[in-house]
């Protein structure tokens, strides 16, 4: 009998961060290696296309910002590893959806993603890593409760990283979160531990070429980031506020993630701390019932 086929994960990036050796995920049974990536310039010097060259020599053009999937195989060996500083009582894990619930009985969205969570904490589930961040998410940005918001960041942000970039986009998230949660909270050793987390996979390319690939790439991300701001300002003008509060989000995320990594060269931490208020403060003005 012939071994099975490696398990495949897929999960969402922006086009602007592939790098090549990754595999687009095109459908279901397809899979394109890539070979190299680069991104093009509209006439006004903005990014706008990425064009992805691939192993058999056909190209992609992508737009700059979409996400697109990236396969990446399950973890092989040590997975067990990956929860050496989670909560693993069980008791530890219900008590803390249980104090999220009891603090916001009638809010539908912290009752739906309790119980999908109630099931238990599968940390090779990228679909459960997101549940938790976005428990956590939904607790401080629509509800304000940092208390619980943190607590359940907890169950997953020792969580290391293990090569998988699905898993770790949530648990990432989640430690950019709690990040900002001890900076307001004025807990600055807690704060700069769980940003120096943030960063663990910013370096774990072995290969040399890959490597420095991979932190132009980083450095491009983090001096040029995009804060959705034609599409906010499109939202906004023509009064769709489901939509002006879905980019305001992604903008707050991206937002987190800079201050995580320390600033950048178009803003400092202090300009950072300024915008995720005031991104803040706009979400919750748009908080719709949902």
């Amino acid at each position: 009998m012939s071994e099975s086929a490696p398990e495949i994960y897929a999960f969402r990036v922006n086009a602007e961060l592939l790098v090549p050796g990754q595999r687009l995920v095109l459908d279901e049974l397809t899979l394109a290696p890539l070979a190299s990536v680069r991104v093009e310039e509209d006439d006004l010097g903005t990014p706008a296309l990425v064009v992805a060259e691939l192993e058999d020599g056909e190209s992609l053009r992508i737009a700059y910002g979409s996400a697109v999937r990236v396969a990446a195989p399950a973890p092989e060996k040590h997975a067990s590893e990956a929860i050496r500083s989670i909560p693993s009582d069980e008791e530890t894990y219900a008590a803390v959806l249980a104090a999220a619930e009891a603090a916001h009985p009638e809010d539908r969205a912290v009752k739906e993603l309790v119980t999908r969570l109630a099931r238990g904490l599968n940390v090779k589930a990228g679909s459960n890593l997101q549940d938790v961040r976005d428990l956590a998410h939904t607790l401080y940005v629509d509800l304000g409760d940092a208390e619980n918001a943190l607590a359940v960041c907890g169950l997953i942000t020792g969580l290391g990283f293990d090569g998988n970039y699905g898993r770790w986009n949530w648990i990432q998230g989640a430690l950019a979160l709690a990040a900002q949660i001890t900076h307001e909270a004025g807990d600055s050793d807690a704060s700069a531990a769980f940003a120096q987390a943030v960063r663990a996979g910013d370096h774990a390319e072995s290969d040399p070429l890959k490597a420095k690939l991979s932190a132009e790439l980083l450095q491009r991300q983090l001096n040029e980031p995009n804060l959705y701001d034609r599409e906010v300002q499109r939202a906004a003008e023509s009064g769709d506020e489901h939509s002006e509060r879905d980019w305001r989000i992604l903008r707050l995320n991206t937002l987190l993630y800079l201050r995580a990594h320390g600033g950048s060269q178009a803003y400092t931490d202090a300009e950072l701390q300024r915008r995720i208020r005031t991104e803040l403060s706009a979400i919750r003005g748009l908080n719709l019932d949902l």
